[in-house]
């Protein structure tokens, strides 16, 4: 290991001093707070910080397969997130409370012009009987963006 130059080489590797740590320390931005305007701090905020304020996005159950975790650990799985299995909450899925009650609201014969998709398809999506594959719920959620600005 060294301390000198910009690089490692071959035969050893570049860490950095203690000081160096301190000097790059004292200007590094604070993730978790925000100015006294709210904004996310920056390298050169000064002043008392508060707590940033969060919105959550979406929220997701996820569960761990201990068996699978022990073939991450043991390299027989690569990432750990092969093994997160998802449990959707019907009550907060996104595609239930967002889009879905939108295309209830529009026309029909509008949607089945627009997307493309089979008149039954979308029957069956907008009486929740059916969920549209990855594509399709793209598509479908580009319409409802569109419908959305035009109404607002």
């Amino acid at each position: 290991m060294t301390t000198s130059g910009h690089h490692g080489n071959r035969t050893s590797a570049r860490v950095k001093a203690y000081g160096e740590v301190l000097v790059e320390y004292e200007f590094h931005p604070e993730a978790k707070c925000s100015d006294s305007n709210g904004h996310a701090c920056g390298k050169q905020t000064i002043g008392l910080l508060e707590r940033r304020h969060i919105q959550a996005g979406q929220i997701k159950y996820i569960g761990k397969e201990s068996n699978s975790l022990e073939d991450v650990e043991a390299g027989l799985i690569h990432s750990a997130e092969n093994v997160y299995t998802e449990y959707i909450d019907m009550r907060r899925d996104e595609w239930q409370t967002v889009p879905l009650p939108i295309l209830k609201k529009m026309p029909l014969v509008y949607l089945v012009k627009v997307s493309r998709l089979a008149r039954s398809t979308l029957i069956e999506i907008r009486a929740g009987r059916s969920r549209p594959h990855r594509k399709n719920r793209e598509r479908l959620a580009v319409i409802v963006r569109e419908a959305r600005q035009i109404c607002s």
